[in-house]
C-alpha cells in the first residue's frame, strides 16, 4: 500500500542567542540593538535571520546526505522576527525519492512561522524560492535612498575574506567563529575538529557563510544614500563545489541583480559569486535582499 501525505522531519525546539547586539551597520546602531529597534517600531532587537539556518543541515544531511554540505542550497524569506528567550524549530518535507528540491521552514514554539524556504541540491533542482520571488518583482517607483543603484552595476573591486577561528569579523559581525560555535543550536564536531571532518578541515557553519561574505561588503561601494537602517530581508546561500573552509581565502565579486520598493523599505538585491583564492574556481553563491527602512532615512517623506 503506498499513500501520496506529505510526510516532514522535524528538529526539537531550539533557543538561538542574540550576538548582533553590538553591531553598526553604516556607521550607527543596527536594527538587533534593542533601543534602536523600539525607535523603529519593534519590541526588541531580533535574532539575525541566518542564525535560524543552522536549524536545517541536520535534517538536510538525513535527506541528501554528506552531499549536501559540498552543493546543498537554501532560499529563504524571512516572515516573522524572532527575539532573544524565544524557542523555534525546523521543518523539512520529505521529498519523493531522488527528488532535488524540498520545502523547508522553521516556526516558534506556538506554530508562529519564522521563514519559509527552499532546500535543494545540485544545479539542476528546478527556481529555488528567491529566484521565483524576484522574478515576481515590480519595477520599483522613484527611488531616493537607492537612486544610484543600477542592475547590473558591480563591486568597486575584487574582496579577499577568510575567517579564522577567533577573527573578529568586523562592525557587521562583533563577534568571532569560536564564541558563534560556543552558541550554536545544532553543533557538528565538523565545525572545529579537522580530523572529524570527511574533508579533513574544519567547515565553515551554514549560518556564518553569509557573516564570510558580508564581512568586506563596505568593500563594494554600492552608492547607497545615509544613513539608514537596513535588515537582511532574504537570504540564499547555494553551495557549488564546497564546503567552505575556516582559515581559507576566498574571492568575493558582487553584482546589484534587483531594485525594488514596498511600502516601507527600499531594496536592493546583491548576487555574490564566491571563488577560490585563485579567483577561478566558483566554490558558492549568496543572493541577499537589503531592504532599507524609509523611515529611518532623515527627510525621506519631505523628499519623495
Amino acid at each position: 500500500m503506498s499513500f501520496a501525505t506529505p510526510l516532514a522531519l522535524a528538529g526539537p525546539l531550539r533557543e538561538p542567542r542574540q550576538m548582533l547586539a553590538d553591531q553598526e551597520y553604516g556607521g550607527h546602531s543596527s536594527i538587533h540593538d534593542d533601543a534602536m529597534a523600539e525607535k523603529l517600531g519593534f519590541r526588541a532587537g531580533p535574532i539575525e535571520g541566518p542564525t535560524h539556518f543552522s536549524l536545517f543541515p541536520p535534517l538536510l544531511a538525513r535527506i541528501w546526505g554528506q552531499a549536501w554540505f559540498e552543493r546543498g542550497c537554501i532560499s529563504s524569506h524571512y516572515l516573522n522576527m524572532v527575539v532573544e528567550g524565544k524557542k523555534t524549530r525546523a521543518f523539512a518535507e520529505l521529498p519523493p525519492e531522488g527528488a532535488a528540491s524540498t520545502r523547508v521552514w522553521a516556526e516558534k514554539a506556538d506554530g508562529t512561522p519564522v521563514l519559509e524556504a527552499s532546500a535543494s541540491i545540485g544545479p539542476d533542482a528546478g527556481p529555488t524560492l528567491l529566484a521565483q520571488r524576484m522574478a515576481a518583482l515590480r519595477p520599483p517607483g522613484k527611488l531616493l535612498i537607492l537612486e544610484d543603484l543600477k542592475v547590473g552595476m558591480t563591486g568597486a573591486r575584487d574582496e579577499r575574506v577568510r575567517m579564522d577561528p577567533d577573527q573578529n569579523m568586523g562592525a557587521l559581525y562583533p563577534f568571532t567563529l569560536n564564541p558563534k560555535l560556543a552558541a550554536i543550536t545544532e553543533t557538528s564536531p565538523w565545525y572545529a575538529d579537522a580530523a572529524a571532518s570527511p574533508w579533513g578541515r574544519a567547515i565553515i557553519p551554514l549560518e556564518m557563510l553569509s557573516v564570510l561574505f558580508e564581512y568586506s561588503s563596505r568593500e563594494a561601494a554600492f552608492p547607497v544614500k545615509g544613513p539608514a537602517v537596513g535588515l537582511f530581508a532574504d537570504p540564499e546561500i547555494r553551495l557549488i563545489d564546497g564546503p567552505l573552509f575556516v582559515g581559507e581565502e576566498y574571492v568575493l565579486r558582487r553584482e546589484i541583480a534587483a531594485l525594488a520598493e514596498s511600502k516601507r523599505t527600499e531594496s536592493y538585491w546583491v548576487r555574490t559569486r564566491v571563488f577560490d583564492s585563485s579567483g577561478q574556481r566558483q566554490v558558492a553563491e549568496m543572493l541577499l535582499n537589503h531592504a532599507t527602512l524609509k523611515h529611518s532615512y532623515a527627510g525621506y517623506a519631505d523628499a519623495v
